[in-house]
């Protein structure tokens, strides 16, 4: 027997309608490029992503159609997120610390129509142009006063692509199983895979939250996203904050630890959101000044695994950090490390010990450890496995990319997150090692089969493999280590060209060291459990 209930699709846009009705003044607070700071309300957000929406329409956009988007945390990257997705079109974010072979392969990939692009990210259209799609529209996020010289042509101006467009709309009605945004990772080897979110997950993941992080997320809350609009949605923030009435406050581009603080300290922001690189920073500002910005309370710190020293020094002047976890897959947030109250009084280094872990999972995602065999292991604090996980917020396959989906799945369709970890009788995930040798740096992964065979490129290298190394700023940074071949002696510049051809600056190894062999396994692979231990023991 079935239920008599009404049955409504679960749309994003909806949100923001929520919003604008039930916190109109909830604020959204925005540093922009043009150099001042902004400010504007829930209502007056659904005003003009309306407007923004019809003239999405009037260019041409249609259900399915792909926008780009490459700009820094503000308010208009936050109306595309909902005018976009509320005509039915995806909402395709771009990471500009890609390569331009990355931006390059995605664009085309997704087949983006448009590119909306902040001033500053002008330079990089301009120099890709000629290997994107020729129909492909870019737009650029100011108004006519502020719009820069550049050698494209028909460019258009986004507060004019606005003007003169109704400020309400009637959403359309599809299935809430539509895509709504399209987000690519480099996790793992290979080209990015795409990740395509849709309604339906994108509103479960939002509520989520808001049941996960209530202290965070409620009205009147006030929430500074220093994750990026481009890593995955600013985990879920976009969405999750006007759901529950709590006001953003955008940095933009300026991710320095003097101008966080100030910002900070000026919106009396209670809670900021981040990769520990930003906090590290942030920490040696508010050390120097000693004291913390006025109403800071809380911290969500994720991305790759936050240092205990971090994690005691927000601790100690008593900010609470919360340690999360996710993947781009899993839209992304699938574990939070927010303590129970019968842990809130455990002395400082038991709470820390607590707090280094991943945390419990949120409602909705499931996981499981399993062995070599796909054998299910016990949670019992003590049994480390291969983590899976599944739910209505996690993939089912990357975007037009059977080849890359097919291994990460089980044969009952849980996905594979590549990470070993181990879970606790009362839900805490800590992951201990990953099963493949990625490398992530300041909150981004880094592939070391993609460094490799880059280098084996090259004719003066013999051999070569790429570790992860500690690194205090960065968490992670890859550590190259070559055989050369013996007639020839490859140099260092000679290597970091060949790689910064093909990769982001923040993907090229610091340190390069060169050495006469490399140890191997039984089975003749390179051993990297040995590279490392002989790194930490100094012999490297």
């Amino acid at each position: 027997m079935k239920g008599m209930m009404m049955h409504r699709p679960l749309k994003i846009a909806d949100i923001i309608t929520f919003a604008a009705e039930n916190y109109p003044l909830g604020e959204l607070v925005s540093v922009r490029t043009e150099g001042d700071i902004h400010k504007t309300t829930y209502r007056e957000t659904a005003r003009r992503t309306a407007q923004l929406a019809h003239g999405l329409k009037s260019l041409g956009v249609a259900q399915g159609d792909r926008i780009a988007t490459l700009a820094w945390n503000g308010y208009r990257h936050f109306e595309l997120y909902y005018a976009i997705s509320g005509i039915g079109a995806v909402c395709h974010t771009i990471n500009p610390r890609l390569s331009a072979e990355q931006m390059i392969y995605i664009i085309n990939h997704a087949q983006d129509r448009i590119i909306f692009c902040d001033t500053t990210f002008v330079p990089i259209i301009e120099k890709l142009r000629d290997q994107l799609p020729n129909d492909l529209r870019v737009v650029i996020m100011t108004d006519r006063q502020h719009m820069p010289q550049t050698s494209m042509e028909d460019v258009l101006c986004y507060e004019e692509l606005l003007e003169g467009q109704p400020q309400d709309i009637d959403w359309p009605d599809f299935d809430e199983n539509e895509a709504a945004g399209l987000c690519y990772t480099s996790g793992t080897t290979g080209n990015p895979k795409g990740t395509l979110f849709s309604h339906r997950s994108t509103v479960l993941h939002a509520f989520m939250l808001c049941v996960t992080i209530p202290k965070v997320l409620q009205e009147g809350g006030r929430i500074l996203p220093v994750v990026p609009l481009f890593h995955v949605n600013a985990w879920g923030l976009p969405y999750a904050a006007p759901l529950s009435g709590a006001s953003l406050v955008f940095p933009g581009g300026a991710l320095d630890g003097k101008s966080l603080f100030d910002l900070l300290d000026r919106e009396k922001v209670y809670s900021a959101w981040g990769v520990p690189t930003v906090w590290l920073g942030l920490m040696n500002e508010i050390t120097q000044r000693g004291n913390l910005p006025d109403g800071f309370g809380d911290v969500v710190i994720g991305g790759s695994a936050a240092p205990r020293a971090l994690i005691e020094a927000f601790e100690t002047k008593g900010v609470n950090v919360c340690h999360a976890w996710g993947m781009t897959e899993m839209s992304p947030v699938g574990t939070q490390c927010n303590l129970p109250p019968d842990m809130a009084d455990l002395p400082l280094e038991k709470r820390i010990d607590r707090k280094q872990s991943q945390g419990r999972g949120v409602f909705g995602v499931d996981m499981k450890i399993v062995d070599d065999a796909g054998n299910r292991l016990p949670h019992d604090g003590k049994s480390q496995g291969h983590l899976y996980v599944r739910g209505n917020t996690i993939t089912s396959g990357y975007f037009e990319d059977p080849e890359a989906s097919k291994p990460v799945f089980d044969q009952d369709g849980w996905f594979c997150t590549g990470d070993i970890a181990k879970i606790d009788p009362q839900g805490f995930l800590q992951i201990t090692d990953r099963s493949k040798d990625l490398i992530k740096s300041g909150g981004e992964w880094i592939s070391s089969l993609d460094l490799e065979n880059i280098v084996m490129s090259h004719p003066g290298v013999a051999n070569c493999a790429v570790i992860a190394v500690p690194d205090s700023k960065w968490d992670e940074r890859p550590l190259l280590i070559v055989v050369p071949r013996e007639d020839a002696q490859p140099q260092e510049d000679e290597l970091r060209g060949l790689l910064m051809a093909k990769l982001a600056k923040w993907q090229v190894p610091d340190e390069i060291v060169f050495v006469d062999q490399l140890p191997l396994t039984a089975t003749g692979k390179v051993s990297k459990l040995t590279l490392r231990k002989q790194r930490a023991e100094g012999n490297l």
